[in-house]
């Protein structure tokens, strides 16, 4: 990619989303409290009101310039302002502190809505997950109006999904604290170098915690160094090596302090797979050497020659026998052997992506103007964005209908006709998110879809079909001949959402037969088709485009995460069409030129 580096973002200042959210809560809250029906609906408004305003509205509630927005009065406003300016709000966090605090775990149980919570809480007592839990077991809450004993057995299997995934973090969720604390331990005068190695090196989507190594000469010092910032909440473990912390948020950081001439297998041997590290010790064996997390050794009694010091990762591999493995790949799923017949693909890279679809503005549910999103693309050099705004269907994430997408054609036209008369070399795709119908039919007639330059087919609504007829209604919409590629194919959010049921094969065979692409939705909250199936897909000819599903400017910078799990699925940039540049994704989706 052309221009600066994307790097995942550090910790944003309020977006819209965030003042819409608390908006939100507060109207729960005060519905909690049995507070006046007006006035949790003037909050509950007013987070529409924040959703759907076209313009940069977290901008004008920290200027204090919302006045004359309809459905935000003189209240609002200030709050709106307190919250934009300084990070949080005291009329907030009093009503929070009227509740227990465990309540509020309950928001995060999927399908637990703020109407059952308050049925629960008044009816029950109910006042955290234990509580629920117990009730849901014991039949009382499916003996509740509105509930029943199905809606109790998915309440626990919501529960349970949610304590298996406890301890785990989303790569994107601790993605900027590593690059602070890689970039705070290279600042040290007696550090040499510096990684992170684990499930974080490797591109997993979830993480239970993050390996750090440093080589240096001064191990001590490193370490008093690490667990003396201000971005340690608590000491697990602190030895002259060795260290173990956690942030705030809960992650354990755990650094390992190795020599020199250690650090080669040492970042090897942390980095992983347990299952990788199985296999290259095996390669060693077979060679008369023993391979552990500090160095290569020659095994008691094998006739071999005195390893050399290695420098890199790269030169182990190398004494071995073996291409380099990049890490993203070091999983086990046959990367061993291809690097021992010289198999290794070239992986797609981070500066091969030219542009990138499925991007949302303010005309749906987007955060940024189409104008916005098109100067942040540029920003990133990229030479082209596919806009793809929800349909009608997706009421509530403000869908557009027939008319509303039309005037967004004609405005896309509009701005590509400006950045050609600027001489710039980019230019926006006319597209829309359109519904997967439960039927598999498509939210938009033939003739609409015709209008535009490409279409993501996207399932939003009825997730709960059985296997054989969610993959029959996937199927379908990819059998319409103007569905360029096929969005989030699994549905999931990541610590939030299974999956839902569907025979991924069988959408994979499907979309090699229409010659339609799969998204690699790189959200850090989707990372979805997974990375395990892209090899398959690969294999089958399917083509993948890496999307950030940005909802917002910066997080067209989620092509970061993209790029890391393409790498994961074994992906170069053959198998990738938005590494093509402008002109020629131009004839790859046969568009006319901008006039």
């Amino acid at each position: 990619m052309a221009g600066r580096r994307v790097r995942p973002s550090l910790a944003p200042s309020m977006t819209r989303e965030d003042l819409a959210e608390i908006l939100d809560e507060i109207a729960i809250l005060l519905e909690l409290k049995g507070e006046n029906p007006f006035k949790i609906r003037a909050y509950r408004s007013g987070g529409e009101t924040v959703r759907q305003y076209p313009g940069d509205i977290a901008s004008l509630a920290r200027e204090g310039e919302l006045q004359g927005i309809k459905g935000l009065g003189d209240a609002l406003q200030q709050k709106l302002h307190e919250l934009a300016s300084t990070g949080k709000l005291d009329y907030y966090d009093k009503l929070k502190g009227e509740f227990p605090e465990t309540l509020f775990d309950l928001f995060g149980i999927q399908g637990l809505g703020p109407k059952k919570i308050k049925a629960v809480y008044e009816a029950l007592g109910v006042d955290s997950i234990p509580r629920l839990k117990e009730l849901c077991e014991s039949g009382e809450i499916a003996e509740l109006s509105g509930f029943g004993k199905k809606t109790a057995e998915k309440i626990l299997e919501a529960i349970a999904f949610k304590e298996e995934n406890a301890d785990r973090f989303r790569l994107g969720d601790v993605a900027s604290s590593v690059m602070m604390i890689i970039d705070a331990l290279k600042q040290h005068p007696d550090c040499l170098r510096a990684e992170a190695a684990g499930s974080f090196r490797r591109a997993k989507e979830t993480v239970h915690d993050i390996d750090f190594l440093v080589a240096s000469s001064q191990p001590e010092a490193l370490i008093e160094y690490f667990v003396d910032q201000e971005w340690v909440s608590r000491i697990i473990a602190q030895g002259a090596t060795k260290a173990s912390i956690n942030l705030e948020n809960g992650l354990q950081c755990d650094l390992r302090v190795v020599s020199n001439d250690e650090y080669a297998c040492a970042l090897a041997y942390f980095t992983g797979s347990k299952e990788h590290n199985v296999a290259m010790r095996g390669r060693a064996l077979e060679r008369g050497y023993s391979l552990n997390e500090y160095r290569l050794a020659v095994k008691e009694g094998a006739d071999a020659e005195a390893p050399p010091v290695f420098e890199t990762e790269d030169e182990l591999y190398q004494f071995l026998g073996l291409d380099y493995v990049p890490p993203e790949m070091r999983e086990n799923t046959g990367e061993v052997e291809a690097a021992s017949e010289g198999d290794i693909p070239e992986l797609v890279k981070l500066e091969n992506l030219r542009g990138t679809f499925h991007n949302h503005t303010t005309a749906s549910d987007g955060q940024n103007s189409l104008r916005e999103m098109a100067e942040a693309a540029i920003d990133l050099g990229l030479q082209y964005l596919g806009i793809a705004d929800h349909s009608k269907s997706s009421f509530q994430a403000n869908g557009l209908n027939e008319s509303r997408l039309r005037s967004q054609i004609s405005e896309i036209a509009s701005l590509n006709s400006e950045y050609k008369t600027q001489g710039q070399n980019f230019r926006l795709i006319a597209g829309n998110e359109v519904d997967i119908l439960k039927d598999g039919s498509l939210d938009f007639d033939d003739e609409l879809l015709d209008e535009l330059d490409y279409v993501v087919a996207s399932v939003h609504n009825a997730m709960t079909l059985s296997e054989s007829d969610m993959t029959d209604r996937i199927i379908r919409a990819v059998q319409n001949p103007r569905v360029t590629m096929l969005g989030h194919l699994t549905g999931r959010l990541l610590l939030k959402r299974e999956p839902y049921a569907v025979d991924v094969a069988a959408v994979i065979e499907a979309c090699a037969e229409t010659r339609t692409i799969i998204e690699l939705n790189c959200s850090p909250w989707r990372l979805d088709m997974d990375w395990r199936w892209w090899k398959f897909a690969k294999e089958k000819g399917v083509k993948c485009s890496i999307n950030p599903d940005a909802h917002r400017a910066s997080s067209l910078e989620y092509l970061w995460f993209g790029a890391s799990i393409a790498r994961k699925g074994w992906l170069t940039r053959r198998d990738v069409v938005n590494t093509l540049t402008r002109h020629e994704i131009e004839a790859f989706l046969d568009l006319d030129p901008v006039s």
